[in-house]
């Protein structure tokens, strides 16, 4: 089982780049990569920011899927 994440969709809806997003919640741009590329699992603190900035919950950016 997986994290998975709808974030670089949401993030294109407000044309904004990696640098922008990761500016507006506090971190390198090198975590949002890694956020969306699956391969870092972010806090709580930090999902409800990244949340909040793409106006959306965090139940719509992030979710768990089946490796199978």
């Amino acid at each position: 089982m997986g994290l998975k994440t709808n974030l670089k969709e949401y993030r294109a809806k407000f044309s904004m780049t990696q640098e922008e997003l990761a500016n507006k919640v506090g971190v390198r741009r090198e975590t949002i990569i890694h956020l969306e590329k699956g391969k870092y699992n972010p806090s709580l603190k930090l999902a409800y920011d990244i949340a909040k900035t793409l106006n959306t919950t965090i139940d719509d950016l992030f979710y768990y899927e089946d490796d199978k």
